[in-house]
């Protein structure tokens, strides 16, 4: 769990690539079928530059690509560190990066919305950190953690409400692939939901079976305190759980308020305090 992400576990493996020898109206074509604003280029998957929209523009229909392709690249290994690659990524100011292997051979691509999917799936192991250390100190157990996939069905919930609003965001991040872990507490007999509800209930609604998970393994029955309110609240099974579609989730709420606040102008105390720190 401690090991460092690396540019292989989140890349896009599947590429969409062009020949230097298509041309701009090939690649504009391209372009409109997958929404893509630019592919590597490349002979026997050899890697020989990069064709952008910006490099399109103003260049005849009919010109080959290896004559505007950028030439000039930069590269990301499988193993390098996803820390590295944004650095790499802010610094070079683009959007993705062409990753190849130690012979040259293009074996996927990573963007910055990759980068920020590895950011947000390594938060998790902290809360489980924390919680596996509240739950050791509370009951006097050993407690291990595992990483695997957990049967959608076996989960009792211990949160009984979740928000429609974040719950359409969930499906959406499970569309495109953001598989951010539950954590789920298994004792004998029983499996419990300790964080996730918004990704499992969408993920059931995507009819997936089965969802990506830390696991704490406790080897006792032992009573615990989140297991008492999820029998006292009558949670059993994940249709048990409450979609709010009147109430809106804390995050938009903070949204909307800042965006509310910022149309409504700024004040001449703002605007100071902003100069000042311009300065």
């Amino acid at each position: 769990m401690t090991d460092k992400l690396r540019v292989g576990d989140y890349m896009t493996g599947k590429v969409i690539t062009v020949s230097p020898d298509d041309t701009v109206m090939d690649v504009i074509k391209l372009t409109r079928e997958t929404g893509h604003d630019g592919f590597p280029v490349t002979k026997e998957k050899k890697v020989e530059g990069y064709i952008s929209s910006l490099d399109m523009l103003l260049c005849e229909s009919d010109e080959l690509v290896k004559n505007v392709m950028s030439k000039n690249l930069i590269v990301a290994h499988p193993n390098m560190e996803i820390n590295e690659v944004a650095r790499v990524i802010f610094r070079l100011g683009v959007s993705k990066l062409p990753v190849v292997d130690d012979k040259g051979n293009l074996v996927g691509i990573i963007t910055n919305s990759d980068v920020i999917r590895s950011q947000i799936e390594r938060a998790d192991p902290q809360k489980v950190w924390k919680l596996k250390k509240t739950l050791e100190t509370l009951h006097n157990v050993s407690i291990t953690v595992a990483r695997g996939e957990v049967d959608i069905d076996d989960l009792v919930p211990t949160q009984g409400k979740v928000f429609a609003d974040e719950l359409e965001g969930r499906i959406y991040e499970l569309k495109k692939g953001l598989a951010e872990p539950l954590i789920v507490i298994h004792k004998p007999g029983r499996w419990l939901l300790a964080d996730g509800h918004h990704r499992v209930v969408a993920a059931k609604r995507l009819g997936m079976q089965k969802v990506d998970a830390y696991i704490l393994e406790i080897p006792k029955d032992i009573p615990l305190g989140m297991e008492k309110s999820s029998r006292d609240a009558g949670l059993k099974t994940l249709d048990d759980i409450q979609v709010l579609d009147y109430a809106k989730h804390p995050l938009i709420e903070i949204t909307e308020r800042l965006l509310m606040k910022d149309r409504k102008g700024t004040s001449p105390e703002e605007l100071e305090r902003r100069g000042m720190e311009s300065d």
